[in-house]
């Protein structure tokens, strides 16, 4: 029993000081999977979030799907998905909940920030204070948790900024920016105006459910009477619900940060006032049945403040892909702004406006310019407003902020600030490290520095690109078609397709590739032929002359003609795919990108691929094989197609595939990473959109180590992840070891990007 007299001065709540190497405040995605990555190289981290649950807006709170540089393969951004930690929870979520329910994404993530020793985790407690020893140091940050009346007091030699409003940059003093630049600050032609408005409003989600019955629905009084001033309801579509409805949209002319509450109850206000119209106005009898089975409690927050590091990406960075010498990250979205007025707006809801390929990130734009031991992550980060409209989503932030914890660590070896590391050479060696452990840096080249790479290195077999069985569907060519194909310098490209023509035809073939190596946006044709086509089906052949003067990927186009069809297979095959120009009606308008004049926006054509389960390749014939999936791949460092395909796949007539990596003399092997084909091109949207299977089809499932007596050090069956770490407790002595992979099915030959032996 507790008994206490009156206290006439009053009581202290209880205080709690802790430590650590780094606090992280703001558990979103993007501080999520920073501490995750600053935990696992060592750091002791704290991780500081507001709310009950893990993920902000891809938190079941919110229900907002995580995308990025892949758009929903709604762009030219072939294989950019983001790898790392994020990459990890996505394709874990895939395989635990293919249907997208964002509950279970809260366990996920619960669960993998609690099973790092390094990481403490402390939910309900918000940041309040901020504590420096200087004008340009934080010595700690003071937080309170409702649920257990605890004050923390933090400290630490660094500090990460990832709560979206930027609370203990801004209490820090930090500079910072809320709403748009004008057009000449950073010469950007798509800065918006007045009318359009210089932010992105709030978004609040609600889910629908058929109850097998008649549901009733009496609206609250707050519920807006005439919904005919929301533009958008009235092409309502009563099958969406969650993240499809990301056009409810508010708040872009207000302060997104002090009047957040004002903002929620407006969209709580349009939400009831749809749900009344669709179920009592009586023009959607389909809606008998139904009943509103979620709406959001807080809203989904789009943008706010953004802090000043010492570079801005800007709207050139983006669309001209220009190379930092201290690029640590990349982005890939759209430049997407939204109109200020959101749902009482009669324009577009969004204006999205696509690069050519991905765009590099530094890291001068990842730390505050005053504050010397401040990262910054998420959405605020040093970005002008239209490169924000892009930086801004979920994965890209993200994979941004799961540098922070090797580039904290050496802050902290080399005794220097986040600038001095940015501006140091030593920033070449960090990116070299982030290299080595998978991380992908467009237009870095990995230098090569374990035991695999002393290591002379040979396979059972190499697969040998000449023919793709025709055994798929039939597709009739509504949209021009194109194999995307690896080639090498002096390779010619001599194809045969099937086809099947309803009467006699031209055929219009043409060999393209990209202006950038790096891009898949293929608007260099390199030789045009017109080939007639009988009625019925035949083969048709081309032999194009040029000669491929550079590693590149190649596209062999069939342009439109919707009296032919051509044959697909089944194949899965790392590092190849079938593109059409056609658009994704959520990110693109057309097949081509028709940006007004004076934005400051390129004109091209969008090539994209077919989701998963639909076949994935054209079937054709070569005269020569290709040769992109040698052995020799396996520690070139990269660990997903680039200008290559980069990867070692066994010819699937191998019914024993291995790898052999030997050395002149006995070597002490203590850990082996495994980088495997998860299909960086295929996006794994968390929440909502019910994913085709459990495993991505490419990931080798099963294989086995042995050492060079023949003896299994390890064995894996099962794995659906890319990245496979194994950790020996005693070290091997060995002069050999074997990699045995199994096929992952009798349509997909097995495939691995990168071994490392430590």
């Amino acid at each position: 029993m507790i008994k206490s007299e009156f206290s006439s001065a009053g009581r202290s709540i209880y205080e709690r000081p802790m430590n650590a190497d780094l606090v992280i405040i703001g558990g979103g995605i993007a501080g999520t999977c920073g501490a995750i990555a600053a935990a696992r190289e060592g750091l002791k981290v704290i991780l500081v979030q507001d709310r009950p649950v893990l993920g902000g807006n891809a938190s079941s709170e919110v229900r907002l799907w995580i995308l990025g540089a892949t758009s929903s393969m709604g762009n030219n951004n072939r294989w950019s998905r983001e790898g790392g930690v994020l990459s990890e929870i996505l394709i874990e979520n895939m395989y635990r909940n293919p249907d997208g329910n964002a509950i279970i994404l809260d366990t996920i993530l619960l669960e993998k920030v609690k099973n790092e020793q390094n990481l403490t985790l402390l939910l309900n407690t918000a940041v309040y204070e901020v504590v420096k020893s200087g004008p340009d140091m934080i010595s700690e940050v003071i937080a309170f948790c409702s649920q257990n009346s605890t004050r923390y007091i933090l400290s630490a030699p660094y500090f990460c900024d990832a709560s979206g409003d930027g609370i203990v940059a801004f209490q820090a003093g930090a500079a910072f920016r809320m709403g748009a630049e004008s057009k000449d600050e950073f010469d950007e032609g798509f800065a918006p105006d007045k009318e359009y408005g210089e932010l992105l409003g709030h978004s609040i989600y609600f889910f629908t459910k058929n109850a097998g019955r008649p549901i009733t629905f009496t609206a609250p009084s707050y519920a807006l009477k005439d919904v005919s001033s929301i533009v958008k309801y009235r092409s309502y579509d009563i099958s969406d619900h969650g993240c499809k409805l990301w056009w409810l949209e508010y708040g872009g002319r207000l302060d997104t940060i002090h009047q957040t509450e004002e903002i929620k109850w407006e969209l709580w206000k349009v939400i009831y006032g749809i749900w009344d119209h669709v179920k009592n106005s009586g023009k959607y009898p389909e809606a008998e049945n139904l009943t509103l089975e979620w709406v959001g409690h807080i809203p989904g927050k789009r943008e706010s403040r953004r802090f000043e590091g010492d570079y801005m990406l800007s709207q050139k960075d983006v669309v001209e892909q220009r190379e930092h010498p201290d690029a640590v990250s990349y982005g890939g979205w759209s430049l997407d702004l939204h109109p200020a007025d959101g749902v009482f707006s009669d324009r577009p809801g969004c204006n999205q406006w696509h690069s050519k390929g991905i765009y590099q990130i530094p890291l001068r734009c990842m730390y505050s310019k005053n504050i010397k031991n401040l990262w910054l992550a998420g959405r605020i980060i040093s970005a002008s407003h239209v490169a924000f409209g892009s930086a801004r989503v979920m994965a890209t932030v993200s994979y941004s902020a799961q540098v922070l914890g090797l580039a904290t660590q050496y802050c902290l070896k080399n005794k220097i600030t986040p600038s001095k590391l940015a501006n140091s050479s030593k920033v070449q060696e960090l990116r070299q490290e982030l290299m080595q452990r998978g991380h992908f840096i467009p237009g870095l080249k990995p230098e090569r520095t374990n035991l695999a790479h002393k290591a002379g290195i040979s396979a059972s077999s190499e697969f040998k690109l000449k023919e793709l069985k025709a055994d798929g569907s039939w597709q009739k060519l509504e949209y021009s078609t194109a194999q995307l194909l690896p080639a090498a310098p002096g390779d010619q490209i001599k194809i045969s397709f099937e086809i099947d023509a309803e009467k006699t035809t031209i055929l219009s073939l043409q060999l393209r590739v990209s202006a950038k190596q790096i891009n898949y946006t293929p608007e260099i044709i390199l030789e045009s032929r017109e080939i007639p086509a009988a009625a019925g089906k035949s083969t048709i052949s081309v032999d194009f002359d040029q000669i491929i003067g550079e590693e590149q990927y190649v596209f062999v186009c069939i342009l439109k003609n919707e009296l032919v069809s051509v044959q697909t297979s089944k194949m899965f095959l790392t590092g190849t795919m079938m593109l059409m120009n056609r658009y994704n009606k959520a990110v693109a308008t057309s097949g081509v990108q028709l940006p007004p004049d004076g934005i400051g926006i390129d004109t091209f054509e969008f090539w994209l691929p077919s989701r998963r389960p639909s076949e994935q390749n054209l079937a054709f014939k070569l005269s020569a094989a290709l040769k992109p999936f040698k052995v020799s791949n396996l520690n070139n460092g990269f660990c997903r197609p680039t200008n290559a395909a980069n990867a070692w796949v066994a010819d699937l007539s191998d019914v024993n595939p291995c790898v052999t990596l030997s050395w002149d003399e006995t070597v002490q092997i203590r850990r082996i990473v495994l980088f495997f084909d998860s299909d960086f091109d295929h996006p794994l949207e968390s929440t909502l959109r019910v994913h085709p299977e459990r495993i991505v089809p490419h990931t080798v499932r099963n294989y086995k180590i042995m050492d060079a007596s023949g003896n299994l050090i390890f064995e894996k069956t099962g794995n659906y992840q890319t990245v496979n770490e194994v950790i020996f407790d005693k070290a091997i002595s060995t002069s050999s070891i074997r990699i045995f992979p199994e096929h992952p099915a009798s349509n997909v030959p097995a495939a691995i990007f990168e071994v490392q032996v430590f």
